[in-house]
């Protein structure tokens, strides 16, 4: 240890002469046999500790994505709106851009991205960023690059600053060979898509960072998200997303999956709501470091048949897209969630009618205020 200390100084001092930053240069170096956490625990630029602050000090990245502009909201109002930070490489529209600090971040830039968290004392980082399963499949190096490239760099920043970092996995971690009705947190992973890969991937290598380095990494398997504010984003799962917008706009549907096709989905605010427990659940309270979380299950038939309860006249039809039901195909019916029930008292609130009536209820609310507009 003396002798990578004295090695970290030499560098940092030459660096210093040479006019180069020692802040965005010694990093990079790797020392063979030694962790993350040890090499940075001399350095003068590393992160404030959660135990130093109030507050956590919160970076999520792919923040314009489904989830993130409505978990920034939960934090902010938790943790208040300056200690929660957005972060995407896409322009943000002018409600997210005022409505709380946002800047723009690569996950792909290891440099930038180090720099978001040491100047912003970052102490939690809820990492968003990836490529979707279909989408995935239609470009598999830029999935792989995103997905698991990426996941590299913040696992490496997250451990060098001793960061909580939660990275979301997917019932896309599974495949044909997986226990299908329930699947619990343990068994047999075999996905089939790039997604699905990357995400096994992503729970794999933050178990090991925990237990090689201390990495305080939490995740969570996420069903399909529903939400009545969010559009397709290119997951098998996104025809529940857009059943909703079609059936209010012109009343017809046409799904790409089969009318039988089972998959394990949540409300937006029951999945917020988990990851904000799960973040604050005490370290020792948890078995584990991936967690299966569950909701309700429901075929594409009975979630028409729940929405013309309320709409009478909308109609569904059928166009199977055979990459996507082939997805699905290999994915859980539903999740076996019994372990997060137990270590840190999950629960979710919304069943299929519940959901039904909360998003017909939203989309009527919008209507009449864009009437009014």
């Amino acid at each position: 240890m003396a002798v990578v200390r004295t090695l970290t100084k030499a560098i940092k001092h030459v660096l210093q002469k040479s006019g180069c930053g020692c802040q965005t240069s010694v990093v990079p170096v790797r020392f063979i046999g030694v962790s993350p956490r040890q090499v940075t625990s001399d350095a003068s630029f590393h992160s404030v500790s959660f135990s130093e602050t109030d507050h956590p000090r919160v970076l999520i990245t792919g923040g314009l994505g489904q989830l993130g502009v409505g978990l920034a909201k939960l934090l902010r109002k938790q943790f208040g709106d300056s200690n929660v930070i957005l972060s995407d490489i896409r322009k943000p529209p002018d409600s997210v851009f005022y409505s709380g600090p946002f800047i723009y971040s690569d996950i792909l830039d290891y440099k930038n991205l180090r720099e978001i968290v040491v100047n912003n004392r970052i102490t939690w980082l809820i990492h968003y960023s990836a490529l979707l399963s279909a989408v995935g499949e239609a470009n598999v190096p830029l999935a792989r690059a995103v997905n698991i490239t990426g996941l590299h760099n913040i696992l490496d920043i997250a451990a060098e600053h001793s960061l909580r970092l939660f990275v979301p996995s997917t019932i896309g971690a599974f495949g044909p060979t997986s226990p299908r009705n329930p699947t619990p947190d343990l068994c047999i992973q075999r996905p089939r898509t790039i997604y699905g890969v990357s995400k096994v991937h992503a729970e794999l290598m933050g178990e090991y960072y925990h237990y090689r380095y201390g990495l305080d990494f939490r995740c969570l398997r996420y069903p399909g998200i529903i939400s009545a504010d969010s559009q397709a984003g290119g997951g098998t799962t996104d025809y529940v997303v857009q059943i909703f917008h079609d059936a209010i706009k012109t009343g017809k549907f046409e799904c790409n999956l089969q009318p039988d096709t089972r998959l394990p989905m949540m409300y937006i605010d029951d999945c917020l709501r988990a990851t904000l427990e799960i973040l604050e659940a005490p370290a020792e309270a948890l078995s584990m470091r991936t967690y299966n979380i569950n909701a309700m299950s429901f075929t594409p038939e009975e979630l028409a048949k729940e929405i013309q309860k309320h709409l009478p006249e909308f109609q569904i039809s059928y166009s199977v897209d055979s990459m996507r039901q082939g997805i699905a195909d290999s994915w859980p019916m539903k999740f076996d969630d019994s372990n997060a029930h137990k270590d840190w008292g999950w629960k979710h609130e919304y069943d299929l009618p519940e959901l039904v009536t909360t998003i017909l209820n939203q989309f009527s609310a919008d209507s009449r205020i864009a009437q009014v507009n």
